[in-house]
């Protein structure tokens, strides 16, 4: 009898590391910069957005990272390696990242400068350029400069994080060489405008900012020789360690984790390739960091500062425009009641393809509705010049009952959702911080109405943030309904998150920690019995990260069984699919496109009668063990038949941007067999695309897979 060669599911050799694989996404970002059939200025922003991607891997993962070996963090990774081996994975994967980025920076310059935007060095402006740079700087950048010297007498400057700065060398009239360092001014833009085209609207020519305060080094200062000037960037430890059990007042403790950020631990150093040896000693040196962490890269230096090239008026260089659909007539000025509506039957909105101002809509209509009691929402990330949250101030001074969760430890956030938090406050809104120990991720809102002497409630369940703004950037779903048992559960959530009650169950929603960990391992349970017993199991779960090892064995178990896996997920996977006897029945793919896949959608097939999820929550520990996050089923046959259709079966056919991962966790571009199917445009309706059609029992349609497509 042959030996069973099938590993246990818990082995390491089945996990992908968590941080490899968020490098492998941020590989498939630059990719999209890299492809030729974008447009110009669309590929600078996906370099812009790796740029900034990367700072925030420093920041976030590799800062976590160098704490548990500086702590002597024993435990391993589910790959089985230590937080060192980790870090050492790291350091031998970025450096090739960042220079294929810098290759793909001097291509993408040389065809901006084909299509009359250039970016130059100040020695390559010519006469009348430079005059422009020349008194640009006298008049908007001398004054700005603070020019900080380092000496016995003169401590050694405080570098803030991710700013760009050049350190200068100058020699005195005695000789001797002193150091020097000048922050390059964030107030001012990194492209200066030496040249308008000369009346040419498609004509632009810039300088940047840091050659040009190179240029002028000498006039900062006077009576010295400038001997060697040279840019330096570093990131900083970003992560706040909120003591929540010993903070009397949650909102000043994260006030002063927001200062205290601009002081944490360098965690990377960026230089140019001149930059000699002695200089860089003297950064290590006093940035007190390990040598390991200066990484030399070709200028230049913070490309997520291409995010200003998509101000250029040239739409020719970008993608089409479009407008979302409405859907749901509840324009501004509508006479539209959006209470009616909801009532009719229940609404399923697909952002940004959909217009988001139906969310707004219910608001704000029960802002000024007088049958409307109470309004209470979660606020995770709602950006500047929010109109929900001043929906939601009006409704207070109205005299409603407003209850509203300002998470304050949104990573990035903290400071908006402060300032947000105190003008609800002054407006009369209860404003609660969230629970101890626990991230409240959930997007829930609720509205109570008095309607022919009853209480009916109103629910919005979304996938992603009350936030107008990143709705138009951002695919996600939200789902408005009046379902009895869907707003005893929202009430029951609010309860959970304003005050002591504690829910052990919820008639409709799955809710973490409460109950949607077993809740998804219950319903992927049932697929397994359906597999085993002959009839179709399906699992088809879109969303951004696949980390919880418990729900990966479940997932290996599934397909074991026989359960169809589709898994769309764009971020990071630490699940190896096509392993033999393993993950044969799971495929693994990944879109990254014009709108960032945010949504999450959980299909249980059922043997033919779906059931389907909406929420916040990926399958990671920390969304289903550490975070309030919902799920919610959408339940109208309508909009499963839309689910199935035109969302899931049109991402699971797209063979254009869809990534297909492969059991070494690398990635290849799906297989373009037959017409092009873009998921996004489709979506959008740039393109014509066939819908694709109903699959056995009313599943999702695959389209065919080639030779080892995972």
């Amino acid at each position: 009898m042959a030996e069973d060669t099938t590993p246990r599911l818990d082995d390491p050799v089945l996990y992908i590391n968590r941080e490899l694989a968020l490098l492998r996404f941020q590989e498939r970002v630059l990719e999209e910069a890299l492809d030729t059939a974008n447009p110009l200025l669309e590929r600078a922003k996906y370099l812009a957005i790796f740029s900034s991607n990367m700072s925030e891997f420093y920041m976030v993962r590799v800062a976590g990272l160098k704490q548990q070996v500086a702590a002597g963090v024993g435990g391993l990774s589910d790959d089985g390696l230590t937080a060192a081996e980790q870090l050492a994975a790291v350091r031998d994967r970025v450096p090739g990242m960042l220079a294929r980025a810098r290759g793909c920076f001097r291509g993408l310059a040389s065809e901006l400068a084909d299509a009359g935007i250039r970016m130059l060095g100040y020695d390559e402006l010519d006469e009348q350029e430079r005059a422009v740079a020349d008194e640009y700087f006298a008049t908007d950048v001398f004054p700005v400069l603070t020019p900080l010297a380092f000496d016995p007498g003169r401590p050694f400057p405080h570098i803030s994080n991710l700013s760009m700065n050049i350190a200068i060398v100058v020699k005195g009239p005695d000789g001797e060489e002193r150091f020097a360092r000048v922050k390059v001014p964030k107030a001012l833009p990194r492209f200066v405008r030496v040249s308008d085209g000369g009346g040419d609207s498609r004509q632009h020519a810039f300088v940047w900012l840091e050659q040009l305060v190179i240029a002028h080094a000498g006039t900062l200062f006077p009576g010295y020789e400038v001997v060697e000037a040279h840019p330096f960037r570093i990131t900083r430890d970003a992560e706040m360690v909120i003591q929540e059990l010993e903070a009397d007042d949650l909102l000043e403790t994260i006030e002063q984790g927001i200062r205290q950020r601009r002081f944490g631990s360098v965690v990377r150093m960026t230089v140019e390739p001149t930059m000699p040896d002695h200089i860089r000693d003297i950064l290590v040196e006093n940035l007190d960091m390990d040598p390991a962490d200066v990484l030399t890269i070709e200028p230049p230096l913070g490309m997520s500062d291409l995010f200003a090239l998509a101000e250029i008026d040239r739409p020719d260089l970008k993608y089409a425009p479009f407008v979302p659909a409405v859907t749901v007539p509840v324009e501004p000025g509508s006479e539209t009641d959006i209470f009616t509506m909801i009532r009719e039957h229940d609404i399923l909105l697909h952002h940004p393809f959909e217009s988001f101002e139906p969310v707004v809509a219910l608001i704000r209509q029960a802002a000024h509705d007088p049958d409307v009691l109470a309004i209470k929402t979660t606020l995770y990330r709602v950006g500047r010049n929010s109109p929900i949250v001043e929906a939601l101030m009006e409704a207070a001074i109205e005299g409603k009952e407003v209850a509203c969760l300002v998470e304050l430890k949104a990573r990035f956030d903290e400071e908006s959702n402060i300032e947000w938090a105190r003008a609800l406050e002054a407006a009369g809104v209860h404003v609660v911080y969230g629970l101890v120990g626990l991230k409240t991720h959930s997007k829930v809102a609720l509205v109570v109405r008095r309607e022919s002497g009853r209480i009916r409630r109103y629910v919005h369940i979304g996938t992603g943030n009350y936030n107008p703004v990143t709705a138009t950037l951002y695919t996600d779903l939200g789902l408005l309904t009046c379902d009895d048992k869907m707003g005893e559960d929202a009430s029951a959530l609010f309860n959970l998150v304003t005050g002591y009650v504690r829910t052990s169950h919820y008639r409709r929603f799955l809710v973490a920690p409460v109950d949607l960990r077993e809740g998804v391992a219950t319903l992927i349970r049932r697929e397994m019995d359906h597999a085993r017993a002959g009839r179709r199991g399906e699992l088809v779960f879109k969303m951004n990260s696949l980390v919880d090892q418990r729900m990966i064995v479940l997932l290996y178990e599934a397909s074991q069984a026989g359960v169809s896996v589709d898994l769309m997920v764009r971020g990071v996977c630490c699940l190896r699919p096509g392993v033999p006897g393993v993950s044969d029945n799971i495929r693994v793919t990944s879109i990254v496109g014009r709108f960032l896949e945010h949504s999450r959608i959980y299909w249980f097939g059922n043997d033919g009668k779906p059931d389907v999820y909406i929420g916040s929550a990926d399958l990671m520990p920390r969304n289903l063990d550490r975070r309030v996050e919902v799920l919610a089923p959408v339940r109208d046959a309508r909009l499963v038949a839309r689910l199935r259709d035109e969302i899931l079966g049109v991402y699971l056919a797209d063979n254009v941007k869809r990534r297909v991962m492969m059991p070494d966790g690398t990635y290849e571009r799906a297989s373009a067999e037959g017409k092009p199917v873009h998921a996004q445009e489709a979506l959008l309706g740039i393109r014509k695309s066939v819908s694709p059609k109903r699959g056995k029992k009313g599943t999702p349609q695959k389209r065919k897979r080639g030779k080892g497509k995972g």
